[in-house]
Formats: structure tokens, sequence, C-alpha cells
């Protein structure tokens, strides 16, 4: 990844954070690693875990970027942090998905 793409996915990812602390979750962390990827954003709202993945394009879906595989290794990371923290509570998997007119929080991709 280049350094541009690098600042274009900070700064996403900052819009993203602000954008879901206006809407009322309060921000875990930020950037969890695991052996299995990583998580953008773990955020709770309501006692509900929301383990997010922050997408943004001007050329594309963002949407799109999240296959099958990544899906794979979003709950794998999940898993980890679940154990890591030895949590037991509900959870969602979301997609905030940053584009110039806005942000737009696609809940619960798990049951899609």
């Amino acid at each position: 990844m280049g350094k541009r793409s690098y600042e274009l996915g900070q700064a996403a990812e900052e819009r993203a954070a602000r954008y879901l602390v206006d809407m009322g979750f309060y921000i875990v962390e930020r950037n969890f690693h695991s052996r299995f990827g990583e998580i953008d954003i773990i955020a709770v709202k309501e006692s509900v875990l929301h383990f997010v993945e922050v997408k943004s394009s001007s050329h594309h879906d963002p949407m799109l970027a999240i296959t099958p595989h990544k899906m794979q290794k979003i709950l794998k990371t999940i898993d980890y942090f679940l154990f890591k923290y030895d949590l037991d509570m509900p959870y969602e998997v979301d997609a905030l998905l940053v584009k110039r007119s806005g942000c737009e929080l696609v809940q619960n991709l798990s049951v899609m």
C-alpha cells in the first residue's frame, strides 16, 4: 500500500470513528490485530459489541471489498478477540462505508 492510500485509509477510519461516536457508540479499540487479520473499529452500543470494517472508495462500491475470504478473516479475528478478553456477549459484524456524500453504517453483515 502506498503512502497516499495509507493516508486516505487513515482519514476514512478517523471519519468513521467520529461518525460512530456521534451515533452513540463507545469506541473500545481501533486497529485490533491478530495473526488472522485486523478489525478496524471495535465499539459498543446498548450492550452489543460491534466489529466494524471501514471501507471507502471513490471509484466503486466499497461494500464489494468485503469478500467471503475477508469475512472469514474478520470472524477468526473476532473469535480471537473474544477469547483474549474472555468475553461472552452479543456482537455484530458491521461495515461502515465512507463516501464523499457521507457515511453509511451497514449493520449485521453476518446475517447477509
